[in-house]
């Protein structure tokens, strides 16, 4: 049964993830090398869980109460009693070896240790473990409070009884689960990445203003906002780093990131969070 859950990253997705967590009675040691993203994690924990409240939503001992659940921590080797882990840092291949291999020696046996990771292999990832079994993709949703799916990845060694437990706790947190196996991109990124790259090949060749692109996309399709300004919202860097996934692991050109996109990123235009990308902000 999982009663303490650990997470790894206390930027936008691991503190939504300790959130969510500590919402629905889960004890949560959320991990991070900064003091200051600790500090701005727990503040903005705080806020959102303020806004939920005014909203109605029941919090289960109110805001003070979900806080309280949460504790923060320089330290791993704090998460040596945690029943999960969910690792949530930097989408870097050798970073997640190297947490999952500390975690491995760290966590004590029987434990679960996931992945948020967005396209990075989870039998790779699982594979510098000694537990590869009970290794397994937890891929939420951004901002994790409010998106309803959790994309669960199975790597080739993931257990039947590991896979449960997810599936069992996606419930518990009130998602729901679309279940992929492990390949480039998994299921959300598999077509949503290749779509946005379609409409950046759009802009590239002329066929029409960014605006234009968008405003087909939403008004044409029923998409609450258009692909181009979604990749904003995502970081082009992150589109950037997840079409290269896909381009080469499944070696196929019709996944060739768009040279605007790889243009666009090396001069430093990451979309809403440098201020520049396909729109000014």
């Amino acid at each position: 049964m999982v009663k303490m859950v650990g997470v790894v990253g206390a930027g936008q997705m691991g503190s939504g993830i300790a959130h969510v967590f500590a919402q629905f009675g889960y004890r949560v040691l959320m991990f991070d090398i900064s003091d200051s993203q600790l500090d701005r994690a727990l503040k903005s924990i705080e806020q959102n869980l303020e806004r939920q409240a005014k909203k109605g939503v029941v919090l289960d001992g109110g805001v003070p109460g979900v806080i309280g659940r949460i504790r923060a921590t320089k330290e791993l080797t704090d998460f040596a009693d945690c029943d999960l882990v969910v690792e949530a840092a930097t989408e870097n291949e050798a970073l997640k070896f190297e947490l999952f291999r500390k975690l491995d020696e760290l966590v004590k046996p029987g434990a679960i240790l996931a992945s948020n990771t967005s396209s990075i292999s989870i039998t790779r990832i699982a594979a510098v473990t000694k537990r590869p079994d009970q290794v397994i993709g937890m891929h939420f949703m951004n901002p994790v409070p409010i998106m309803q799916l959790v994309e669960v990845i199975r790597g080739l060694a993931t257990s039947d009884q590991t896979y449960d437990v997810i599936a069992g706790l996606v419930d518990k947190l009130g998602k729901q689960m679309a279940v992929a196996q492990d390949y480039p991109g998994f299921i959300v990124n598999r077509v949503l990445i290749p779509m946005i790259n379609e409409a950046v090949f759009a802009l590239f060749e002329g066929i029409a203003s960014a605006e234009d692109i968008d405003k087909g996309m939403k008004l044409g399709t029923n998409q609450p906002m258009g692909p181009l300004q979604l990749a904003d919202f995502i970081g082009l860097d992150t589109v950037l780093a997840i079409a290269n996934v896909l381009h080469d692991g499944f070696k196929d050109p019709k996944y060739r990131p768009c040279p605007l996109l790889v243009k666009m990123v090396n001069a430093g235009y990451m979309g809403k969070k440098s201020g520049k990308g396909f729109y000014n902000y």
